[in-house]
């Protein structure tokens, strides 16, 4: 059974995390999951990106240690690993999730 490395929540850097939350396409990907489309395969979210730059866009959120991947058949799935970056970096991931959302007047 094929397998990919995830970092411990011991082991998430502050500055990793929040450089691949700095990308528009990455924090479009973690909201998708917040939301509910926990468990959802790569090609499923429909990203406005070439299967490639989606590729990248996964990894870079998995090597940070923001989401989780694990192989079912041939398809990636991916999750939040909302409890790890609370646990780390408590707050973070509310506040970014929180601004990413649009302004209410």
């Amino acid at each position: 059974m094929r397998t990919l490395e995830h970092p411990k929540p011991e082991d998430f850097s502050l500055d990793a995390v929040l450089s691949a939350l700095a990308d528009p396409i990455r924090r479009m990907i973690v909201c998708r999951l917040a939301e509910g489309y926990h468990e959802q395969a790569c090609l499923s979210f429909g990203l406005p990106v070439g299967k490639s730059t989606s590729t990248h866009h996964f990894r870079v959120l998995r090597e940070a240690g923001i989401i989780e991947q694990r192989y079912q058949g041939t398809a990636i799935l991916n999750s939040l690993r909302t409890a790890d970056l609370e646990a780390r970096f408590p707050g973070l991931l509310p506040a970014v999730l929180a601004s990413a959302q649009p302004a209410t007047p």
